[in-house]
């Protein structure tokens, strides 16, 4: 038997075990296509109990530290406290939507632009943050620098509760519910970037930031 027989034959005996019809195609291509336009989604369980406290359980985990304010107004004197406890610089850039923000009535020199590779902290909000992992979910913009988050050491973001969804599958359709499509980049951010490549041994900061810092708003 050549090779185009033993193809004929195996095609043949599939055939066979999948009854497929060959007049029945063009409806089983028609149904898969209206299927995959319309995914269902993946089976998961409903989680159970408050998302933005199992948000900051596991950014918590994950080595990010957070604190909690009633409104917008408390960010700057947050991030001061945060600043000063660490002995961190008391100056950093932003993304552009917080630049009206009581920044040097705080003791902070805040720039609304991308971070430089000489800033060292660097302060953005988030597109969403999802409760399942402990993850920020940032779109990249022309006032949304995707820099001003992976550039400095330090990244404070700043979490609106009412912007915390359950899981990716939540996250990923928002922006697309939204705003029609997905930017050019979206980043996700967990914890601060670690590297275990030296020795097995867990180190912050090896391709981004060491330290992450959350500013939860919850009204």
């Amino acid at each position: 038997m050549n090779d185009s027989s033993a193809r004929a034959s195996i095609l043949r005996r599939v055939r066979a075990a999948s009854r497929h019809d060959p007049a029945l195609a063009g409806e089983r291509g028609k149904e898969m296509f209206e299927e995959l336009a319309a995914p269902t989604g993946s089976p998961r369980s409903k989680l159970a109990g408050d998302l933005l406290d199992r948000f900051c359980r596991r950014s918590q985990a994950m080595s990010s530290t957070a604190d909690r304010v009633s409104n917008l107004a408390e960010v700057p004197a947050a991030n001061a406290r945060y600043l000063s406890a660490a002995e961190l610089p008391r100056s950093a850039v932003c993304w552009q939507e917080y630049a009206s923000l009581d920044w040097a009535g705080a003791g902070l020199a805040v720039a609304p632009r991308a971070a430089r590779d000489d800033d060292l902290v660097g302060i953005t909000g988030d597109f969403c943050a999802i409760a399942e992992t402990g993850t920020l979910m940032l779109l990249s913009g022309l006032t949304t620098a995707a820099t001003t988050s992976l550039r400095p050491e330090m990244h404070i973001a700043i979490v609106l509760a009412a912007r915390v969804v359950a899981g990716m599958e939540e996250g990923i359709a928002l922006p697309r519910r939204e705003h029609g499509d997905v930017p050019r980049a979206v980043n996700f951010v967990s914890r601060p970037s670690p590297t275990g490549d030296i020795e097995l041994t867990i180190v912050l900061g090896a391709h981004g930031p060491y330290r992450v810092h959350l500013v939860v708003v919850t009204p």
